[in-house]
């Protein structure tokens, strides 16, 4: 993991990703939504491999980000099992429309446990667009996430949904582990999109985003910053959970406020000016 260095560099830091899973479950369209960076291997022979570079940023740091695509085919294995040594995260990816993939997903992890152990991981379903054809549930992707101590996402490349979000937690995980989240923050730098997001998602429920009179594009990010802030259950046990508790909850807080109204105290008994005596 590179860090911040010469003022030569584009970046802060520096780090290498792979993306695991059976064959196509479109690991290679994550990559190819990515606009910026390199797809060139900085390695001639990359038969079974396919490399992108993108930078993302990550509270006002630059993070540069090696990303490994990791065939599913099972020659390719010994492949993953050589590339995995360097690599500081790792993206589990299926498709939520291939009951197949998912249910792969026990052997990747075995690989990993066995090639690559301690290192953090993120489950990803991915092709979120083809939710009509779903055949994973989130319930149960979301429940098998927490029982192997992964973060959960939905992704689609398509609509460019949660795939910088994925990303940016898998970062945020990987340089909290290694101790250099406090060396930023304290500097901590939000975005004026940032700021915004939060505003709004702060105050408003999740399930209510969608009746917002904003455009959908605008929307969808709404959601996606959501769950990769977690602030989705700060909102469900929040005051803004629920907007008809608004008015029961008004004559609830009034009596609070009542309670803490101390009564006014009677003038002291030795006061000698007129004002203060009791007819």
């Amino acid at each position: 993991m590179g860090t911040q260095g010469s003022p030569v560099k584009s970046y802060d830091y520096l780090l290498k990703f792979l993306l695991v899973g059976d064959s196509d479950v479109g690991k290679g369209e994550i990559l190819d939504s990515l606009q910026d960076g390199s797809a060139e291997s900085p390695y001639a022979y990359s038969s079974g491999i396919d490399y992108k570079t993108t930078t993302i940023l990550l509270d006002g740091r630059r993070v540069k980000l090696e990303l490994w695509d990791t065939s599913g085919q099972g020659r390719f294995c010994t492949i993953f099992r050589s590339y995995s040594r360097g690599a500081q995260g790792i993206l589990l990816v299926y498709d939520i429309a291939n009951r197949w993939s998912f249910e792969g997903i026990d052997r990747w992890i075995r690989e990993i446990d066995e090639h690559a152990p301690g290192v953090p991981r993120i489950l990803v379903g991915n092709r979120l667009h083809l939710a009509f054809k779903r055949q994973v549930p989130t319930e149960q992707a979301r429940a098998y996430a927490e029982k192997n101590g992964m973060t959960f996402f939905e992704v689609s490349p398509l609509c460019n949904f949660n795939v910088i979000e994925s990303f940016t937690e898998l970062s945020r995980i990987v340089l909290m582990r290694h101790g250099m989240e406090k060396f930023w923050k304290p500097n901590r730098v939000f975005t004026l999109q940032d700021l915004c997001c939060r505003a709004i998602v702060s105050c408003t429920p999740v399930h209510l985003i969608d009746k917002l009179p904003l455009p959908v594009a605008i929307k969808s990010h709404l959601k996606s910053f959501s769950m990769a802030n977690g602030m989705n259950a700060v909102m469900m046990h929040g005051r803004s959970y629920s907007l008809a508790n608004a008015a029961g909850g008004s004559k609830g807080n009034s009596l609070k406020r009542s309670k803490s109204i101390k009564p006014p105290q009677s003038p002291p008994q030795n006061c000698t000016r007129n004002n203060c005596k009791i007819s």
